[in-house]
């Protein structure tokens, strides 16, 4: 398995409000982190920042000694570290006057021995690209998802919606966070992909396919989908991680 991740300011921004964390821990397992804060300019930094710190560590504390075998076991892991970073992003939110109200989504993936446990709060996201087909593996945690999910607009319309940034949940910004799991098995070759809304509010995933089926380096296809997004003029931060078998 291969590892990487890159992030960038994009055109219009004056700070990264991005983070993301790529770790390999004991027993073979890997942690791919990513979170894009929100809040004043400096706080949305810190939020992602102490976001994406609290929440590998107390991951990788948990599998010092190896990550547990039983599924049930590795949810409980996320579901602590989550827990773990949404409270100290909340602490620092009301001890601060300059973070009153930040906070931060999360996705991340758990992956061992081609199983993956992935958890998201937000409209940050997870996809799977194999068998030259791409699938979102995340539901966004958005008021335009939400409106989709009513069949109040169609999913071309939520991605020029004027209301497309609105999240219905984020960490940090209450003293608990409700998050999502799900399950996938990683095939040989097949690629995992999490990113910030400032790669998928430019490029669709017809065109991220396309991308992953012209470059076979995992690291170059990152930055691949870096260059693409500043070309097309990344009115946000961006920042991709990606794990390939």
């Amino acid at each position: 398995m291969r590892v990487c991740g890159v992030t960038n300011i994009g055109c219009r921004r004056q700070d990264n409000q991005d983070s993301y964390a790529v770790r390999e821990l004991a027993g073979g397992s890997a942690l791919l982190v990513v979170c894009d804060g929100m809040g004043g300019a400096r706080a949305g930094s810190v939020a992602s920042a102490v976001a994406v710190e609290a929440f590998a560590a107390a991951v990788a504390e948990a599998a010092s000694g190896g990550m547990p075998e039983d599924p049930a076991l590795r949810e409980q892991v996320l579901k602590e570290a989550c827990s773990q970073a949404n409270t100290e992003v909340y602490r620092l939110s009301r001890e601060k006057r300059e973070y009153e109200g930040m906070g931060t989504t999360l996705v991340a993936a758990l992956i061992l021995s081609g199983t993956v446990c992935m958890i998201h709060v937000g409209d940050s996201r997870g996809y799977i690209l194999e068998n030259n087909r791409i699938h979102q593996v995340t539901v966004d945690h958005s008021l335009v998802q939400l409106l989709v999910d009513r069949g109040e607009i169609t999913p071309e319309e939520a991605r020029v919606h004027p209301q497309k940034n609105l999240i219905t949940r984020a960490l940090g910004v209450d003293s608990w966070v409700e998050c999502d799991l799900t399950w996938l098995e990683l095939k040989e070759g097949s690629r995992l992909l999490l990113c910030s809304d400032g790669l998928t509010n430019v490029l669709d995933d017809e065109t991220i396919l396309e991308l992953s089926g012209g470059e076979p380096d995992p690291e170059k296809f990152s930055r691949a989908l870096l260059s693409l997004t500043l070309e097309r003029g990344a009115p946000d931060n961006v920042t991709v991680v990606l794990a390939q078998l």
